[in-house]
């Protein structure tokens, strides 16, 4: 009732994907000067979204797309032009708390989606569910989008006792950072998106 090779080979896209060593100096830089009870609900939130995002993409998300009539590339490309708007204002530095998270609970956006939830985790988790032989195949897709998202609530969750340490000259650096890495993201997000309109016509 179980298949482990479809376990392992989502499961490692996933991790590929949605990357959560590299999302924690982002977690920490758009979370940062908030209380940790705030940060820890935080994490839990943009999991909890993240998962609701992918569930409802895997159960129908191919047809949820035909509706719309959006592309695959069209959804990449609007993501990372999302991202790059997130990662422009923390390069930027203008305020000591990112603009975007004063209106908007980061949790939903950008962390929730399309960082964790982004267009390569949503492709992936479809083709998966479409490719998926049987009962085990499906458990096995699903536990492996469930472990996945365990895996990222542990390392958001953990990742604040880095703030404990590294002060807020070290928060300035790492906001920086992260917003160097979320333009990078999100540019090549773009420019997947663009080469696959590219390749397609």
């Amino acid at each position: 009732m179980f298949d482990f090779a479809v376990f392992g080979s989502l499961f490692l896209t996933l991790f590929v994907i949605m990357d959560p060593p590299g999302i924690t100096p982002i977690f920490l830089a758009l979370t940062s000067g908030r209380p940790v009870k705030v940060q820890r609900r935080m994490a839990w939130q943009a999991v909890c979204v993240a998962f609701g995002v992918i569930a409802v993409f895997g159960i129908c998300g191919q047809q949820i797309l035909d509706y719309l009539h959006v592309s695959v590339p069209a959804l990449m490309i609007a993501g990372g032009l999302l991202l790059l708007l997130i990662a422009l204002d923390l390069l930027t530095g203008k305020t000591d708390e990112p603009k975007q998270t004063k209106d908007v609970n980061v949790a939903l956006v950008p962390l929730g989606m399309p960082l964790l939830a982004g267009p390569g985790a949503i492709v992936s988790v479809i083709l998966a569910v479409q490719k998926a032989d049987g009962a085990a195949g499906q458990v096995s897709v699903w536990a492996a989008i469930i472990a996945m998202h365990v895996v990222l609530w542990i390392t958001m969750r953990y990742s604040l006792v880095i703030i404990r340490v590294i002060k807020d000259g070290g928060v300035v650096l790492v906001t920086r950072l992260a917003g160097m890495m979320l333009s990078a993201i999100a540019v090549q997000q773009i420019i997947n998106g663009v080469l696959q309109v590219v390749q397609g016509s």
